[in-house]
């Protein structure tokens, strides 16, 4: 049987070239970037490198990229260390009710601390409305952090227009980047973006490594305490291994953007007009002509998600789903709560797909017919 990825929004396969580039770096750079000797300035030499690879690829400066653990991590430093810093100016946050819960969380835990946070609603076509957060803003606000493609619709956020509205206000701007940032073109300095976050398993590079970038003159507190090591924000000997290979998977990225879009777009339009063919009974989820090409999220009536991922994995097809499935019950996804209400059969119901630079079209085909018929046969008893 041949399996068949289609969860690339969760993590994606390294690329091989990613593989060979940090394969030398083992034994060849393994000096601390921190020592002032040959080897470690070799080791520095790599970091410095690739730090400019990724300012360029959002319009930034290499000095702005903070290197991280990954996503999680970039998130908590943003919203938390960013809040902490400005908190003389107010205790105000803004996010939304369909973050990733590195966000969510970490806006719990600063409510804990005294924080008053707003969590501004989605509507039905996965997007927020821009007078939401302008009668949300107050004198007392510091942070807005809104995602720019959620994670399980793939739906893009008005970002350009977010920034507009509030950049000549007190509040800081974070994006949480991490799915858009291979399917958009990023311009911090255009976008009036802040703070922004990018993770490297996402695009075909190790996993355990990411960055954020902050802007110049953005005031934020470091949550870690050690070395001096990211201009002190983020202490910690780098690790010099990943940060090469996320870095060729940045080079591939930015090579490969238009075709990648162009495949991903043609792979889910074959999916549906499979499904379409079969004549499976399905719903979109969100706003169709306003989401990134690699991510659909399905709701098919009368089924549920543990019964359609377990029959899925059975036949091969990995996908997923935003609700949580322990001891036999289902938590609904929180994105599409958000969207839709507590209450509607979407938010148990719902499958997201999610292709890849190790798809191909036949993939789509043959995981599109396996899954009309599951569906098929699970809807007709």
């Amino acid at each position: 049987m041949n399996h068949i990825y289609l969860d690339h929004a969760a993590t994606t396969p390294m690329a091989q070239e990613v593989i060979e580039a940090m394969i030398p770096i083992y034994s060849e750079v393994f000096g601390n970037p921190s020592s002032v000797h040959a080897f470690g300035r070799k080791a520095r030499h790599m970091m410095d490198q690739a730090r400019i690879v990724f300012a360029k690829s959002i319009h930034a400066d290499e000095k702005e990229i903070f290197i991280t653990s990954g996503g999680t991590e970039a998130d908590n430093l943003a919203l938390i260390g960013t809040a902490l810093a400005n908190k003389q100016k107010g205790n105000h946050i803004i996010t939304t009710a369909q973050e990733h819960h590195a966000i969510l969380h970490a806006a719990e835990h600063l409510e804990e601390t005294g924080f008053e946070v707003t969590y501004l609603p989605v509507y039905e076509d996965g997007k927020i409305a821009l007078q939401d957060l302008q009668n949300a803003l107050t004198d007392q606000t510091t942070v807005v952090s809104i995602m720019t493609v959620n994670n399980e619709t793939g739906i893009i956020q008005p970002i350009h227009e977010i920034g507009e509205l509030i950049k000549d206000h007190q509040a800081y701007f974070h994006t949480d980047a991490v799915q858009a940032y291979s399917q958009l073109t990023i311009d911090v300095k255009k976008d009036n973006i802040d703070l922004l976050t990018v993770s490297s398993h996402k695009i075909n590079g190790p996993k355990g490594i990411g960055f954020l970038y902050i802007k110049k003159n953005v005031q934020i507190n470091a949550l870690q305490f050690g070395g001096e090591q990211e201009r002190k924000q983020r202490p910690g000997t780098e690790n010099v291994v990943s940060v090469v290979g996320f870095q060729h998977a940045v080079q591939l990225l930015t090579d490969q953007m238009d075709e990648r879009i162009e495949t991903y777009t043609d792979y889910k339009k074959t999916f549906l007009e499979t499904l379409e063919q079969a004549e499976v009974n399905f719903e979109l989820n969100g706003d169709r002509e306003n989401a990134v090409p690699s991510i659909i999220n399905i709701s098919f009536p009368d089924t549920d998600v543990e019964q359609l991922l377990t029959n899925f994995d059975l036949s091969g097809i990995a996908a997923s789903s935003g609700s949580a499935c322990t001891a036999g019950s289902v938590e609904p996804s929180h994105v599409l709560s958000a969207m839709y209400g507590s209450e509607s059969v979407r938010t148990t119901n719902s499958i997201r797909f999610s292709f890849g630079l190790h798809n191909k079209k036949e993939d789509i085909v043959d995981a599109a017919e396996r899954v009309a018929s599951i569906v098929k046969r699970l809807t007709s008893r």
